[in-house]
């Protein structure tokens, strides 16, 4: 298979998830497990105390939150931008705030947030960054993300007190930690040796050849296909870090401020609930909480998130307190981002819809 031909077939796999009929779907479970979720815990947590919350909010803390979101949109896009300035400098940082924000909404209504990086190499090349740079660059952040969680994952079980929830910590450390490890070191391996995995894909095809024998050509397609893809990316990746190496640890920064910022974001809805607590330990239960849900089966690991913040923030936040702090801790972080990630992919399927008519 020609390099060619592999760019084809993986641009298929991008217009695969993103379509009409995948979004509508994704879109539909998400809502229906999220208000199930959230519907439960008021219904387990009902008490006076989560009227009065919402009585008591600060409008200010509020406000806020709202720039935060802003800030945590803004550095989001700029992760991205920072590359394809470089790659495309006649691209606005504009299409760069609208494919982070379709990225997380693509996010939200796939599993594993399957659909984020394929919603995002679309809005870029649908405004003329090529394929292989796109591409190139949510592999880059990819491993910006790879590299930070793990060494959050880290800091975090060193910082917090776990003697309240000590054990639930274990599972999700196991959970987290062998998806994260695994990925990481399987982009480390493309990046660094990626004839090594170029081999191992074709050994994995054969052996799975033998078990079901009827996708024996399948199989050793998609097997060539990787490793064709693998190895232009791979060299993608490299000529982009060569000719500007200052932007590898520039995106680092800007992940580590980013995901701060998100972690920040939860300490501000607690002091607009009128709760006091540890800064230290609001930023390291909510690592543990992105190490279960960001590779979690459901569509933006609905359900899973949910059940997460209300057990783990129970040290902190009063049972009573407890459906609205997580209702207003999901919107801020992923629904209203979404929100405006669904204008901007809403925006892209009509234009894509009127080209074909």
């Amino acid at each position: 298979m020609t390099e060619q031909e592999a760019i084809k077939a993986d641009k298929q796999e991008v217009n695969k998830v993103f379509n009409k009929s995948v979004i509508i779907k994704g879109a539909l479970w998400f809502a229906l497990i999220t208000v199930i979720t959230i519907a439960g815990i008021f219904f387990y947590n009902n008490t006076g105390d989560t009227v009065k919350a919402l009585q008591h909010i600060s409008y200010k803390y509020v406000a806020i939150c709202f720039l935060m979101l802003f800030v945590d949109l803004m550095l989001g896009s700029w992760r991205n931008h920072i590359y394809i300035r470089k790659l495309a400098p006649g691209v606005s940082h504009w299409v760069s705030f609208r494919a982070n924000v379709a990225n997380m909404f693509m996010g939200a209504v796939t599993p594993a947030h399957g659909g984020a990086g394929p919603a995002q190499i679309f809005v870029y090349t649908s405004n003329g960054v090529t394929f292989i740079d796109a591409f190139a660059v949510s592999l880059i952040n990819m491993g910006a993300t790879l590299i930070f969680m793990p060494l959050a994952g880290f800091v975090a079980i060193m910082l917090m007190d776990t003697s309240a929830i000590s054990s639930v910590i274990p599972a999700m450390l196991k959970y987290g930690f062998s998806f994260f490890l695994l990925f990481l070191l399987a982009f480390l391996l493309a990046f660094w040796k990626p004839l090594w995995v170029g081999a191992i894909i074709k050994k994995i095809a054969g052996g799975l050849a033998i078990i079901f024998p009827k996708r024996k050509d399948k199989l050793a397609n998609w097997a060539q296909n990787s490793f064709t893809s693998i190895s232009k990316y791979q060299q993608t990746c490299s000529v982009i870090i060569r000719q500007h190496p200052f932007l590898f640890p520039l995106s680092l920064v800007i992940t580590t401020l980013l995901y701060l910022n998100k972690y920040c974001l939860q300490y501000v809805i607690l002091l607009g609930l009128g709760l006091s607590a540890s800064l230290v330990q609001v930023i390291s239960i909510q690592v543990l909480i992105q190490f279960m849900i960001y590779f979690a089966p459901s569509p933006g690991g609905s359900g899973f998130a949910e059940l997460a913040v209300s057990v783990l923030f129970r040290k902190i936040v009063p049972n009573g307190m407890i459906p609205i702090f997580t209702l207003l801790q999901r919107s801020f972080l992923l629904f209203f981002p979404a929100l405006v990630g669904a204008y901007v992919v809403i925006s892209l399927l009509r234009k894509q819809t009127l080209k074909k008519g």
